[in-house]
């Protein structure tokens, strides 16, 4: 299939079914063109929250209308779809739709050709796409999923509009509508992030007069027109920026290329440079042959006197060494070492026989530091030893548990007592009573109203106990005519007996029988009372039997102190007798330490007199060897300086002999070695100058080994200067002989390129002058066009007032220059004006006026702007709050102008109508749509209703079973498929 344009033509939109679109009832609702259909809502609190401004949303991106900017794609269009996040506890029931669909039947009356555009719109791109068919193909099923479900089935079975592919957003107004403009809106922030001024949505002379040519361009189509000019002052800038970058670079090549020039030229003048600083160099060699020869001469006899001198200090430093010798004998150190390791160790024993005595002695102090303590524990025991004591302390343990049970159980009694008596004193029938007071019965228990005799308690007892129950424990006695209000009363209490002059009802079975409540209340106090004694002397026992088992527990303390004490006595007898013997072996040893002692002293003064002796024989020594060693060193520094001089390096630097050295000297100037330096190194760092430019101190530009050895040079050391030069000088040389081709072909390409850049220029220029001029031809056109559209607002606008009680309207619009700015829009200012009266003059619409002139001119100026756009074709105008600004007592003039209008001109008004305007919109609407939704909690609305009259029966009748009864529809064969295909 191939695309076409206009496929839709001359129909009109007639039935529309939203899938997935926010929260919308898949129900297909019909339209009647050419009137005005009114969008109500229902919402779980008020109007908001059914879906009105979604509905209409989706009403304007199936009719093409611009402002969802299709040419780019229209990505907003995606955010109608179904999102889970937004419902009350959606994103945990549902899942977000990632594609919906809204699909519009469109119809020609008169030949009666429907057709049915799919538009699927997707969360990713591509947003939207388009397939269409012959006849009415709607997703129909019996229920919401159903139709979901279908809604994929039929897209499926759809050709495609291009081929192999579907027709996307950008191509939507040219393949459906011609790019004939068939919708026009004002639609809320809510569905559309940036949306043309509303008129309608507050006071017109609130309005500027920017923003109200800005919302009639949106009417009129003049958005796409605007944005055209805007293109083409973009293409205009665009071409001025590039004819004047061309010249940038033109004057930037200009000066790189006389940068690049100077460059070559100043490396021409290194090059020169270069061969002075290798003369220079060669001069500072053979001046230094020439004085190293010199030096070599006067060397050489210093060098004799200082080896003289050295051979006379070692015959002295001989005989020193061998009087030194014969002091070194180490008899004597050998047996000052003996006399101080037999002081050590007698020192060592005196030492530990002290720490021996300071132990025994602590010790013996910590023993006699507990006996206080243990002799009052001691007492305690009363003569017992351990084992009867803790045998008495078990025996006292088994009278404290028994008495403890003892307690438990006279406790248990107190208890059983004490209810006892509590059930005797509130009567066992005590429900049964309440339950008649309650109803107003008078009554009284059996058991509380009789005494038995005491003679017969014992007889009465046994016929009344039966297996441990009571039959007539709940008995009660009522009046006989009360019987059957009291049988009635106590049915919620089986167990119940009734006893009256009528007999007896037995209601239930008893647990127990007692007579007589006083006597049972007297018996159960004297249980108590007996149950209270026997606690209290259970009690008493207990304290008794705690009391002998403490003195049990003292007795047995008070034995195991005895026994500790009797070791304790012991131990500190042991210690006393160990301190006394450390203190003889103390004694003892005092003469052998006092004896070690003189001895270690005398020794050591007849050592330290022969070291002194030792270190004066070796002062002079020292003298002797420090004369040997400086003669020695003035030798070796006379040698080294001879071999620093180096005269076979320096004459291989030279490359000849020393004479040949002084008759070069003697054709060049007198210098020394540093002049022709100096000189060698000006003309090396002009050199690199002139080589590198500004660059040579940093070495940017220079090659990698270059870079290095002027690193090296530059490291501050005159030593490694003279080392790096003739390497420098060679890599400089070898880079400069490098760069002489280069730069010649490089002077040849400069005039090349400065031809071309120069010609590129007067292209650019030539191009920036034919687009300034196409743009000032587009702009007279497009101002001539935009004065020809507003001429047309302000005559429909004229005609509109005039035909609806006004006095005449117009639109005064003058022409503004255009912005400097190629971003930003030309803005126009329309300035609404009209009559207030017969032959007077036109008002503008910023002056005083009450609120409801207002309001009816704002109304005919957005229908002005309506008619103007439609240029006799078919437009749908869609608002969104119609009437929201409007005054009460002008809602239903406005809406019925609206009909009007709409009927007469052909032009589909679709309004979204808040609570406060419906009942204003009901009577004067051509079609009313209720959407409706009760609860947060629903996934889609319910239902819509719909109310309205359309004049051509075989629409209705084409639309009936799609919308009156959905079902489930048959796939077409592919045979019938590839028939339907447009």
């Amino acid at each position: 299939m191939t695309q076409t344009d206009n496929v839709v033509g001359d129909r009109v939109l007639v039935a529309v079914q939203a899938i997935n679109i926010s929260r919308l009832s898949t129900h297909p609702v019909p339209t009647v063109p050419g009137t005005l259909i009114v969008v109500a809502g229902a919402g779980p609190k008020d109007s908001n929250g059914a879906g009105k401004s979604s509905f209409i949303a989706a009403i304007t991106a199936l009719l093409g209308d611009e402002q969802w900017r299709f040419a780019s794609g229209a990505k907003a269009v995606s955010e109608l779809l179904f999102n889970a996040e937004l419902a009350a506890h959606g994103d945990q029931q549902w899942a977000s739709a990632d594609h919906g669909y809204i699909i519009g039947v469109f119809d020609v009356p008169s030949t009666g050709l429907p057709m049915t555009v799919w538009l699927r719109v997707n969360r990713e791109a591509p947003y939207l796409e388009i397939r269409w068919t012959d006849g009415v193909r709607l997703a129909a099923g019996a229920s919401e999923a159903e139709r979901v479900t279908r809604s994929d089935e039929v897209w499926a079975q759809l050709p495609r509009g291009a081929g192999r592919r579907d027709i996307v957003a950008r191509d939507l107004t040219r393949v459906l509508y011609g790019d004939r403009v068939r919708c026009v809106s004002f639609l809320s922030t809510s569905v559309r992030s940036k949306v043309a001024t509303n008129l309608l949505s507050q006071p017109l002379n609130e309005i500027s007069p920017e923003r109200i040519f800005e919302a009639i361009a949106a009417l009129t189509g003049l958005d796409a027109e605007l944005d055209q000019e805007r293109e083409a002052r973009r293409d205009e800038h665009a071409k001025r920026v590039r004819a004047a970058e061309a010249a940038d670079r033109l004057r930037e090549f200009e000066i790189e290329s006389e940068r690049l020039i100077a460059a070559f030229d100043r490396r021409d003048r290194a090059r020169v440079e270069l061969a002075s600083a290798l003369r220079c160099w060669r001069g500072r060699l053979a001046r230094r042959l020439v004085d190293a020869a010199t030096r070599d001469e006067a060397l050489e006899a210093e060098l004799a006197t200082c080896q003289e001198a050295a051979e006379s200090a070692s015959e002295a430093i001989a005989e020193l060494r061998e009087e030194i010798a014969a002091l070194k004998d180490d008899s004597l150190d050998r047996a000052l070492a003996s006399a101080r390791r037999e002081l050590a160790g007698i020192q060592a024993r005196a030492a530990k026989l002290e720490a021996d005595r300071a132990v025994a002695q602590s010790t013996a102090d910590r023993l006699r530091a507990q006996m206080p303590a243990l002799e009052e524990l001691r007492r305690q025991a009363d003569g017992r030893d351990v084992a009867a004591a803790e045998r008495e302390m078990s025996e006292a343990r088994a009278r404290v548990d028994a008495a403890l049970k003892a307690l438990g159980v006279a406790d248990r009694e107190v208890e059983t007592a004490q209810a006892a008596l509590d059930d005797a004193e509130n009567g066992p029938a005590a429900a049964q009573l309440a339950a008649l007071a309650a109803r107003g019965v008078a009554a009284a228990g059996l058991l509380d109203a009789i005494d038995v005799a005491e003679q017969a308690r014992d007889a009465s007892a046994a016929g009344l106990v039966v297996a441990g129950s009571w039959p007539h424990e709940h008995a009660v006695i009522v009046d006989g005519a009360d019987l059957a209000a009291a049988a009635e009363a106590l049915a919620d209490l089986p167990g119940s007996v009734l006893v009256s002059s009528t007999g007896v009802t037995v209601v239930g079975a008893f647990e127990s029988a007692v007579t007589g409540r006083e006597a049972r209340v007297k018996a159960a106090e004297q249980r108590l009372n007996r149950a209270r004694d026997a606690q209290d002397r259970a009690a008493a026992a207990v304290r008794r039997a705690e009391a002998e088992m403490a003195e049990a527990a003292g007795r047995a303390e008070g034995a195991r102190a005895a026994v500790r004490l009797d070791e304790i006595r012991t131990r500190l007898e042991s210690q006393r007798e160990l301190l006394a013997a450390l203190h003889a072996a103390a004694d003892e040893l005092t003469p052998a330490l006092d004896t070690s002692e003189e001895s270690v002293s005398a020794l050591d003064f007849r050592a330290r007199t022969r070291d002194m002796e030792i270190e004066r024989l070796e002062g002079r020594r020292s003298s002797f060897e420090a004369d040997r060693d400086r003669a020695r060193e003035q030798a070796a520094r006379t040698a080294t300086e001879r071999r620093a001089l180096d005269l076979d390096g320096l004459g291989e630097e030279w490359g000849g002999a020393v004479d040949e050295a002084r008759a070069w000297l003697a054709d060049e100037e007198s210098l020394t070695a540093d002049e022709w330096w100096r000189g060698a190194e000006r003309h090396l760092d002009a050199a690199l100058r002139g080589g590198f430019g500004d660059t040579a101190e940093t070495g940017d530009e220079m090659p990698e080994e270059l870079a290095f050895l002027v690193n090296e040079r530059r490291g501050g050391r005159a030593a490694e200067e003279l080392a790096t030069f003739p390497a420098v000088c060679a890599a400089l040389g070898a880079y400069l002989r490098g760069q002489e081709e280069y730069e010649r072909h490089r002077r040849q390409q400069i005039e090349t390129q400065l031809s071309s850049r120069r010609r590129d220029l007067e292209t650019a220029t030539r191009g920036a002058e034919d687009a300034a001029q196409s743009t000032a031809v587009h702009r007279a056109a497009l101002t001539e066009a935009i004065k020809a559209r507003l001429a047309r607002v302000a005559e429909e606008f004229e005609k509109l007032d005039v035909g609806y009680g006004g006095y005449g309207a117009t639109l005064d619009f003058p022409v503004p220059a255009a912005p400097a700015d190629p971003e930003q829009r030309w803005s126009w200012r329309v300035v609404p004006k009209w009559r207030r009266g017969d032959g007077q003059g036109f008002v503008p619409y910023n002056r005083r006026a009450n609120t409801a002139l207002m309001d009816e001119k704002a109304v005919k100026l957005v229908c002005a702007a309506a008619i103007a756009s439609s240029g006799g074709g078919h437009l749908t105008l869609v608002l969104d709050e119609l009437g929201r600004n409007l005054g009460k007592e002008h809602r239903r003039e406005a809406v019925a102008l609206f009909r009007r209008i709409g009927e007469m001109h052909g032009i589909t008004v679709i309004g979204a109508l808040q609570d406060d305007m419906e009942p204003y919109a009901i009577d004067a609407c051509g079609q009313y749509v209720k959407l409706r939704r009760s609860s947060d909690a629903m996934p889609y609305n319910e239902p819509p209703v719909i109310v309205g009259h359309d004049r051509h029966a075989e629409r209705v009748r084409m639309l009936a079973e799609w919308v009156a009864r959905p079902r489930a529809v048959p796939a077409p064969s592919p045979d019938d498929a590839a028939a339907a295909a447009p």
